[in-house]
């Protein structure tokens, strides 16, 4: 099960005041990716299966994104079968928790919604944990669909390295899409519905506050 550990309010101050990033680098050092598909009016709507530690956090971030049309939580990775929660929770299913993302091709573009991946949803350079979460279930992964989006997610990754962006490799993972499968209704909309929760309040708000101030021009209120 994901770990809930409760903080003093002391603690949750702090937590924020760190931010998302852990120490990590601010997103204003995030570049715009350097090959991306345009966004083109009349464009139709796409989708991106991203996966970055607790889907709570991941959800949330997508979710006040102007040109989000929707974001689910679910599952990626492994089986049908398998996609549950009390199985994914034990780290052996195959999945990843993710977050399918259907956006507005006309507003947003997939290399841009890359962008704020990287630089607010998680950190990258954990292998199989984000922040007290542990196991493989928690990956950081880019489960792609077409070889478009397989060159954008690529390219942004070695943008990222080449620039030297973080200090630590990045393991995320770049795979193609196989299926998702989306989470119990219990898990849709948490952060919304959710807001004081401890986790929620240490873990996930930071990403949502980042976006709002390093990303104003694409945040959007929900």
């Amino acid at each position: 099960m994901r770990t809930r550990i409760l903080f003093a309010s002391v603690a949750i101050v702090s937590a924020v005041a760190v931010g998302a990033f852990r120490g990590g680098p601010a997103p204003s050092a995030f570049p715009e990716p350097a090959i991306d598909n345009p966004v083109v009016p009349g464009a139709a709507p796409e989708s991106a299966v991203l996966a970055g530690g607790c889907f709570w956090g991941v959800q949330a971030v997508f979710q006040h994104v102007k040109g989000v049309v929707n974001a689910t939580s679910g599952y990626a990775g492994g089986s049908e079968k398998n996609a549950r929660y009390d199985i994914v929770s034990r780290g052996s299913s195959g999945h990843a928790e993710s977050v399918r993302v259907v956006y507005d091709a006309s507003q947003v573009s997939f290399g841009q919604l890359l962008r704020i991946f990287f630089a607010v949803a998680h950190d990258p350079t954990e292998l199989n944990r984000q922040g007290p979460d542990e196991g493989t279930q928690y990956r950081s992964v880019i489960f792609y669909s077409g070889q478009r989006q397989r060159e954008i997610a690529d390219a942004y990754v070695e943008q990222l390295t080449g620039a030297k962006v973080y200090r630590h490799r990045i393991v995320t993972q770049i795979v193609p899409l196989e299926a998702f499968y989306p989470a119990e209704e219990y898990h849709q909309n948490y952060y919304t519905r959710h807001p004081y929760e401890p986790y929620i309040m240490i873990n996930d708000r930071p990403k949502v506050d980042a976006l709002k101030k390093f990303f104003a021009s694409v945040y959007v209120a929900r």
